[in-house]
């Protein structure tokens, strides 16, 4: 399949936290297949072309390193307060938009729990609009709205947030591209040096088999896994709709992420 037909194929949205801790899913040291991961360069994903490497990486020394590559940088300068998880308060009142309970588990390639791990978020508002300085599209901003967030997995390795839907926006990859609805999930080790960076996606959304990013993961399985389940025991009645989006790190069941042609 070569990649203009790949980005053109829908993922299935089921559910990725189906996966049973037993059989071929789960193992604690085995290479995730291969297709699990995009590659750096993916034509329909035009922008790749001009900045995937094109030499092979450098091994660097760990001891040579500086403090600030042994280090985790996080959204703010304080510890972790579970208020950072709930992105729809903001300095002047509630962000608008559909509020949205996203949860689920940091799991190793046993599916065991990876607890006390930090985990944060990134995400458009409710129009489609990031609050960044060179996100200049006609989207409303919300002021109430950073579109950040951070909390630490707990013992059960489950993390939690509180946010809005996110819209679908603009961006020019091609005639009349609009990205799917998604949240940038960033999951840090015991420093920077061990960070993955990865994208949830909503099951109902009719952009999903239209998007290069998503369709750049060559493994239609490994795709499925990207995109969270509704789940009606997390939507809190008259408050907030629930998804469940497990995150797993390496094996067979790894999630596909960011920067990992491997």
């Amino acid at each position: 399949m070569d990649d203009a037909t790949r980005a053109a194929t829908p993922p299935t949205a089921g559910p990725p936290t189906g996966l049973a801790p037993t059989g071929s899913n789960w193992d604690d040291f085995a290479a995730p297949p291969p297709g699990t991961h995009p590659p750096l360069d993916s034509p329909a994903y035009r922008s790749t072309a001009k900045r995937h490497p094109r030499r092979a990486p450098l091994r660097l020394d760990p001891a040579g390193a500086d403090t600030t590559e042994l280090t985790a940088p996080v959204f703010g300068d304080g510890d972790v307060d579970p208020a950072d998880a709930d992105l729809t308060v903001g300095p002047t009142g509630e962000a608008i938009g559909q509020r949205i309970v996203v949860t689920g588990r940091l799991l190793d390639g046993a599916g065991r729990p990876i607890p006390s791990s930090l985990v944060e978020i990134w995400q458009a508002n409710a129009s489609g609009r990031y609050a960044h300085p060179q996100d200049r599209w006609p989207g409303a901003l919300d002021p109430n709205f950073t579109g950040a967030g951070r909390a630490l997995t707990g013992p059960d390795g489950t993390f939690r947030f509180t946010t809005v839907r996110p819209g679908a926006y603009p961006w020019g990859n091609h005639s009349n591209a609009w990205r799917p609805a998604h949240i940038h999930f960033s999951v840090f080790g015991r420093s920077f040096l061990q960070r993955l960076v990865t994208q949830m996606y909503f099951p109902d959304d009719p952009l999903l088999d239209r998007d290069p990013i998503l369709g750049s993961v060559p493994d239609p399985a490994a795709r499925t896994r990207l995109v969270a389940a509704y789940d009606h025991d997390v939507t809190t009645p008259e408050w907030a709709l629930g998804f469940r989006w497990d995150i797993v790190v390496r094996g067979p069941a790894r999630t596909p992420t960011e920067h990992d042609d491997g």
